[in-house]
């Protein structure tokens, strides 16, 4: 019985149903292929095309498929044979499931059997002992790591063979060529012996007839030469003519070590420099290979190069600034590069046609690539610290245009912008040809930014320390005319306080007087007078007698204290509040509605009515004090004022009560302060154009009256005059007076003060002029910073040579934290050495020996500064650097030398020892100035008649010289006649 393809399928559906568990592989889905409705068969040309035979599409499958199997091919036999039987149908079903289930057996044993192996082969990887990846590794690395040393070491010992060998051929060649010029040499000495005893044994030639003999020989006909032998043979005499003559040259110079020393450095500068002897180096270091670089500049910088030896050599001194190791390096490179190419000058002879051995044109080379690079790198660190010192003057200029561009007229200061601008471009272009133009830029950029950074700002002089009461009582200020009013009435109130200080000891006692000068702030006023000429932005200060006063108030406190516990308090209590109204009254103008109120408020009679009744409160007095101080202050004291004011308004007992009056009395003190300065402000234009006539009528009114006399100041003079003439005379041997070489009255001036500022201290009285007795304060202060910057100076200088470092070279850190350390003293405190030595050895690395030489140079430097006995040699030379340095731009009369003394400032100091210390010498040279300035406006008139006095004796003197003379010439004639 056959089946149809449609039972067929029927029964593998339901098959696939009873057995889900199983899965089918594509090659057991059957498709159907009978359609449901009615097909349509395509032509047979086009059917051809489309379809195949089933034979062609299906390929043999492998032995193991479902189509091979037995029950397949039963089935097909079945189904083509039997299609209608039913129990065919059913058999082959049954064999095909069996087919199928054996062959899924047979794939899960062989995929057991596969995995059981795979499990085996990971346990036996798993028990075999392995090393892990990072061992491994290291192993590889450490076998790479032998394999690149093995390396290294063959080439490292093939260069040393190939060394050695070089080493041995280059000395085995030198033995031989020694060994031939000495058998040459024997052999010359040999035939010279010869014809000695030759010449020795026939002294005469012997006579010989004037016909040859017959049996004398006819010479043989030379060899016919070449054309181009011709060639070679002129050629090589005309190129040993050239090297002859190029020796000779360099001879006939006579340029040599001793010939440079014996020269003076400005004289052996301009021959080295001459054209000449410029291309006569150049030819011979050419004959000496010594000049490789056909540029013609890198020729010439290799030819001044190669000169600048001998002017080391000759001039060392000149060349260098200091004696380091460095310097010492390049001498000795210098010194070889000389010796070998004079020794090898000496053996061109005609011999060898004027050219130099390979050996000793190799050792010139050596000798000269070594002085070549020291050479650089001293030039580079020369250059480096050249640079440093540059910038610092470039710096300098910019700080004093900063200071000048606003407190000058506007001609004065366009003098100096162009003689600053002038000097910063030539200082500009120098930078910029020694470190490149885009490195000078930034260096001068930082330093003239760290400069402006540095400088002090100026407290502004506007309403920040105007009292709140003045805005008030001023409020149209603006007004031309009622400022200048204010400015009168300030003035004539400083004025007015300064006379009755002045004729204070008629009316007062000496004690009230010395109180009263101790409970004010206000100095004298020729004292202000004279500060606001020497400082427009001067103000008083409190703290030369703040501790006075606040020690004087503390015992007034104490004894009211003990007044209160002895009973004695209403007097103490109306005392106090008294002295409180007064100062504050003091800070107010009569009329002013704060005026007014203190006045009612603080009424002494009222006062002293509710102590004696017992009403007086000191609560509600702290409270009104707490209320008013606030209005009478400058906005920058608010802070202090009101933390003052809320410790008023707190309770205590009476020691609370004590201190609060003592923290009280020191607040209006402050406010005090304040109100004069702020007076002061307001009259200093007014003070500073009627300065220089008010302080000449106080000198003359003294002079007058026999309080001073002038000669102190007429020693003083005399002093500087014969210093100046001295060194005058010193730089003219031969006395011719030539007007220009004389000192004038503003160089003598210029020397006696820089003598009586820069000097060892203390400043004693004989040594102050009575015009200059009001800056004896300012000269002591420039005295002991005089000393300060030669002892540091000294210490660093010795420091810098024990470590063999540039004396150029800036220490800025160490000389700023040593000027601190030596503000309070030099040996107050024991420690101070040891600071000293230690601040040194933190910033710098020494040896044992260095750092023990150091600290007793420390001890000894600073014993003497303590002294102000300048022994050491350093000390002596530093500190009379110092004062010609000083003097040199003091003495500078027009701005242009002033802006050329400063422009040069930096670098002087530097050569001097002392380049970490440029602002405070420039500070001490702007101090000088000022004061001298205002000292020559003020006494200018007896300066002139002292030095018409000093002259008019002069003349005498040189007649009674003359006269004496001349006397005792006659004396001398008419013995001898």
């Amino acid at each position: 019985m056959s089946l149809t393809d449609s039972e067929l399928e029927l029964v593998s559906s339901q098959l696939q149903r009873e057995n889900d568990d199983i899965p089918e592989e594509p090659d057991m889905i059957l498709s159907s292929d009978v359609e449901n409705g009615p097909t349509f068969a395509p032509p047979p040309r086009i059917a051809a095309r489309f379809y195949r035979h089933a034979n062609n599409r299906r390929k043999s499958s492998a032995t193991s498929s479902r189509r091979n199997s037995l029950s397949s091919t039963h089935s097909h036999t079945s189904n083509r044979s039997f299609r209608n039987s039913c129990q065919s149908h059913h058999i082959a079903q049954h064999l095909r499931r069996a087919s199928i289930l054996e062959d899924r057996k047979a794939r899960l044993a062989d995929r057991a059997a596969h995995a059981e192996q795979v499990r085996l082969r990971a346990a036996l990887a798993k028990a075999t002992p392995r090393v892990s990846n990072s061992e491994e590794r290291a192993l590889a690395a450490q076998q790479a790591r032998e394999r690149h040393l093995a390396q290294v070491a063959a080439s490292c010992a093939e260069e040393v063979r190939r060394a050695k060998k070089i080493a041995e051929d280059m000395k085995e060649r030198k033995a031989a060529e020694e060994r031939r010029y000495r058998t040459e040499m024997e052999e010359k000495l040999a035939d010279a012996e010869k014809r000695r005893l030759e010449y020795k044994r026939n002294p005469r030639r012997p006579r010989t007839a004037s016909s040859p003999s017959a049996d004398t020989k006819t010479p043989t006909e030379r060899p016919v030469v070449t054309s181009e032998a011709a060639a070679k043979r002129i050629q090589s005499a005309w190129r040993a003519r050239t090297r002859k003559n190029i020796v000779d040259a360099w001879l006939k110079l006579g340029l040599s070590i001793e010939m440079v020393s014996e020269t003076s450095f400005e004289v052996i500068t301009v021959l080295l420099a001459d054209e000449k002897l410029l291309k006569t180096t150049e030819k011979m270091m050419t004959l000496f290979v010594l000049l490789p670089d056909p540029d013609p500049v890198s020729r010439s910088t290799a030819v001044r190069t190669f000169l600048s030896a001998y002017l080391i050599l000759g001039h060392p001194a000149h060349v260098f600034s200091r004696d380091g190791d460095q310097e010492q390096d390049l001498i000795t490179k210098a010194k070889d590069l000389i010796i070998s190419f004079e020794s090898a000058l000496t053996k061109l002879t005609t011999f060898n046609y004027y050219t130099p051995s390979p050996t000793r044109t190799e050792t010139v080379l050596l000798a000269h690539g070594a002085f070549l690079t020291a050479f650089n790198d001293w030039k580079a660190r020369d250059s480096s610290a050249l640079v440093e010192t540059m910038v610092a003057s470039f710096v300098s200029l910019d700080e004093i245009w900063q200071s000048v561009k606003d407190a000058t007229v506007d001609e004065v200061a366009n003098e100096y912008r162009n003689g600053i601008r002038d000097n910063q471009a030539i200082l500009l272009s120098k930078i910029k040809k020694l470190a490149g133009p885009d490195k000078a830029l930034m260096l001068i950029r930082k330093a003239i930014r760290e400069s402006r950074r540095s400088r002090p700002k100026k407290k502004p002089a506007g309403e920040t320390v105007r009292p709140r009461v003045a805005i008030d009582s001023t409020p149209d200020a603006s007004n031309a005319a009622e400022t200048a009013a204010v400015q009168a009435e300030a003035a004539s109130e400083l004025a007015a306080s300064g006379h009755e200080g002045r004729h204070g000891p008629t009316t007062q006692g000496h004690q009230a007087q010395s109180l009263s000068k101790v409970f004010t702030v206000v100095p004298d006023n020729r004292i202000l007078v004279h500060e606001l000429s020497i400082d427009k932005e001067y103000r008083i200060d409190a703290s030369p007698t703040a501790d006075l006063r606040d020690a004087l108030n503390r015992e007034l406190c104490n004894a009211m204290q003990k007044g209160f516990e002895d009973g004695d308090s209403a007097n103490w209590t109306a005392a106090m509040a008294e002295n409180i109204r007064g100062k504050l009254l003091r800070l107010l103008k009569a009329g002013n509605s704060m005026h007014t109120l203190i006045s009612e408020t603080l009424d002494p009679e009222l006062i002293n009515r509710q102590c004696n009744q017992g009403l007086f409160s000191y609560g509600k007095f702290f409270g009104f004090i707490a209320n008013i101080l606030p209005k009478l202050c400058a906005p920058f004291r608010d802070a202090q004022v009101q933390a003052l004011a809320e410790e008023l308004q707190e309770e205590g007992e009476l020691p609370e009560m004590v201190e609060k009056l003592f923290k009280l009395l020191h607040v209006i003190d402050l406010l005090s302060l304040d109100y004069s300065n702020f007076l002061l402000m307001n009259a200093a234009p007014t003070l500073i154009k009627e300065a220089t006539g008010y302080e000449q009528r106080m000198f003359a009114q003294d002079l007058e009256d026999s309080k001073i006399t002038l000669d102190r100041t007429r020693r003083w003079w005399h002093s500087a005059a014969v210093n100046m003439h001295t060194e005058a005379d010193r730089r003219d041997p031969w006395s011719q007076a030539n007007p220009m070489n004389r000192p004038t009255a503003h160089k003598i001036y210029a020397r006696g003060l820089v003598d009586l500022a820069i000097a060892a201290p203390p400043l004693r009285e004989s040594e102050l002029p009575e015009t200059l007795e009001l800056d004896r304060a300012r000269i002591s202060r420039i005295r002991e910073d005089a000393l300060r910057i030669t002892t540091i100076g000294g210490i660093l200088l010795t420091a810098k040579n024990l470590l063999k470092r540039d004396v150029r070279s800036q220490w800025k850190s160490e000389a700023n934290k040593m000027w601190l350390v030596l503000k309070d003293g030099y040996l107050k405190d024991a420690a101070t050495p040891a600071k000293i030595s230690s601040l040194l050895e933190s910033s710098h690395n020494m040896p044992p020996s260095t750092r023990a030489q150091l600290s007793s140079t420390v001890t000894r430097l600073l014993t003497q500064a303590e002294s102000g006995k300048l022994s050491d040699p350093v000390l002596k030379v530093l500190f009379q650097r110092l004062k010609t340095h000083i003097f040199n731009r003091v003495s500078a009369s027009s701005s242009g030398e002033r802006v050329k003394a400063a422009s040069t400032a930096t670098e002087g100091l530097a050569a001097t020892g002392l380049p970490e210390f440029v602002s405070q010498v420039a500070e001490i040279c702007e101090q000088l100035g000022k004061v001298g300035e205002v000292d020559r406006k003020c006494h200018g008139k007896w300066y002139e008649e002292i030095a018409e006095e000093m002259d008019t004796l002069g003349v005498e003197g040189e007649e009674l010289t003359r006269s004496s003379s001349i006397e005792s010439e006659a004396a001398g004639s008419s013995s001898s006649s």
